[in-house]
């Protein structure tokens, strides 16, 4: 088999094809259909048309918090905190940008008047995060003074379209810092679509963090650290993937985030915990039939990603014909469905 590098998950991306927006209604996007021999140009509210009855979509149904908090040093220093994960005792691990690192001890005045005193970093001494006790609950707090976390390619400070359509119409279970971007193309409508389709829908849960975004470093897939997520699958949705099974319909994930929950919990016997699988081409995908997806960085763990699933040379044919049909690429941009490779 193939030695893959990370650089042949690079591609050119015109940056003008990065979407800075969403489409002005959710299921208003292009769907790049991957399922044929050669790609097919669609609309996403196609995509009913393109599941069979008895088919079972697999969404993630996290919610996005108002992660990003900005404050000061006791000098008046600016800095800014992504916090990454609201820990079991109500401290918080995040993220830290400012020119000089603070000292453990260091009690920061935040932006609407609430206080974070810094205890050191997470989760070891070394660690890449900074661990830090706010004066309130961590949600609350962030749902007061907090702002939408919005990825680094996109240009433009949170806006209230954003509070809205960086999140999923499902959204119940606050934690991640990043959307599940493929399932914010559905709407109401377009799910009723689906389900008059005779296509069954369950939930898993993972709180996508930040390392998301993260290029790989390293030029050999087997020296990537992939970092960390929670994650927890219900019984009704183990149950529900056994019916699929027995019926002879398909598993489609939608989104990565739901692709790394399914076949971590395939995996591990575990319904909750961390994950920091890697997937990558050579892959033995348990559970996961077919995935709808968004289009991803070069050099991502991602890109990786539906390489495995899907066969790296369909995966960069198909991104070749995205970028020659000017589709829009990232977080608020169009979609595709790719079967997995058998």
């Amino acid at each position: 088999m193939r030695t893959f590098t990370t650089s042949d998950f690079d591609f050119a991306l015109p940056p003008e094809l990065i979407a800075q927006h969403p489409a002005p209604e959710r299921s208003g996007s292009r769907l790049l259909d991957g399922s044929g021999d050669a790609p097919v140009d669609r609309g996403f509210r196609d995509l009913p048309t393109l599941l069979r009855p008895g088919d079972l979509l697999i969404f993630n149904d996290t919610q996005v918090v108002k992660a990003r908090l900005y404050g000061e040093k006791p000098s008046g220093g600016k800095l800014e905190l992504l916090i990454e994960r609201v820990l079991p005792d109500g401290t918080v691990a995040a993220h830290m940008k400012v020119s000089k690192k603070p000292r453990a001890g260091t009690v920061l005045r935040m932006a609407g008047g609430f206080e974070a005193t810094l205890l050191g970093r997470w989760p070891q001494a070394d660690g890449p995060l900074f661990h830090l006790r706010l004066s309130g609950d961590a949600y609350a707090l962030m749902a007061a003074h907090g702002h939408v976390p919005l990825p680094p390619y996109i240009t433009h400070a949170d806006e209230a379209e954003d509070a809205s359509r960086y999140q999923t119409v499902f959204a119940r279970h606050p934690g991640a810092v990043a959307a599940p971007t493929a399932a914010l193309h559905f709407d109401d409508a377009l799910l009723a679509a689906l389900a008059a389709r005779g296509v069954q829908r369950a939930f898993v849960t993972l709180h996508v963090g930040a390392g998301t975004f993260q290029p790989v470093k390293t030029e050999s897939l087997a020296e990537h650290v992939m970092h960390r997520e929670r994650y927890h699958v219900p019984p009704e949705t183990a149950q529900a993937i056994a019916g699929c099974r027995a019926r002879g319909g398909r598993v489609v994930a939608v989104g990565t985030t739901s692709v790394r929950t399914l076949e971590s919990w395939a995996a591990s016997g575990a319904v909750s915990g961390d994950t920091g699988i890697f997937i990558t081409p050579g892959f033995d995908f348990k559970v996961v039939d077919a995935l709808v997806t968004n289009f991803h960085l070069p050099r991502s763990t991602l890109m990786m990603l539906v390489s495995a699933l899907a066969g790296y040379e369909r995966v960069m044919a198909l991104y070749a014909h995205a970028i020659a049909q000017r589709y829009r690429f990232f977080s608020y941009g169009d979609a595709m469905l790719l079967p997995r490779m058998r």
